[in-house]
């Protein structure tokens, strides 16, 4: 066999050991994978009422007391298999499939391109809550914008300009299956700050 030859066989050898070590990094190696099924967020003033998307306030008004609340997101989760369970129940996970979620990574950006934190757009954060996805859907709370991003550049201002700030928010949630592996699911969600009538 030519040098040549031998050259291309083991150029061609290494492109397909990175390709397919690539996939293997971008699809995790457990053998389930979670899936947001659905996100729903409030108002820190109005905690109960749920809506796909979300109206930050950026100040309310209550008693006559300038007050800032958290706004809260609420996230249903379920579990895919990567292949077919054990046999007799192939759409079933095991026990080493569940997922727990442990935490959570937000980031604000604009349609526009303008993605400066603290100037543009508030600042991203980390937030954490535990729930274990099993066989059946699993539900949580968390904070999408924190209290204090609302006294923060860029949302501080808007409290007296009037104006609406559009943002898109981008939440990252991090978990391990039963065994170990990594799991990573990301969902976005419109958001909108003001200072809405109270």
């Amino acid at each position: 066999m030519k040098a040549t030859q031998i050259a291309r066989i083991v150029i061609l050898t290494l492109a397909v050991a990175s390709a397919s070590c690539g996939s293997t990094v971008r699809q995790g190696t457990g053998t389930s994978f979670l899936i947001v099924n659905e996100l729903e967020f409030a108002r820190g003033n109005e905690p109960e009422t749920f809506s796909a998307n979300l109206l930050s306030d950026v100040i309310t008004v209550v008693d006559d007391v300038p007050t800032f609340f958290n706004d809260l997101g609420r996230v249903t989760f379920s579990l895919g298999l990567k292949d077919p369970g054990p046999a007799g129940s192939p759409t079933q996970p095991t026990q080493n499939q569940f997922i727990t979620v442990d935490r959570y990574h937000v980031r604000f950006f604009r349609a526009d391109g303008r993605n400066t934190q603290g100037v543009d757009v508030p600042y991203e954060f980390d937030g954490a809550f535990t729930v274990t996805v099993g066989s059946s859907q699993a539900e949580a709370g968390f904070t999408i914008v924190r209290n204090i991003a609302k006294r923060e550049a860029p949302l501080q201002a808007l409290r007296t300009n009037g104006l609406i700030l559009s943002t898109i928010a981008e939440i990252t949630f991090y978990g391990r299956d039963q065994t170990g592996h990594e799991v990573v699911a990301t969902a976005r969600t419109s958001v909108d700050f003001a200072n809405f009538g109270d």
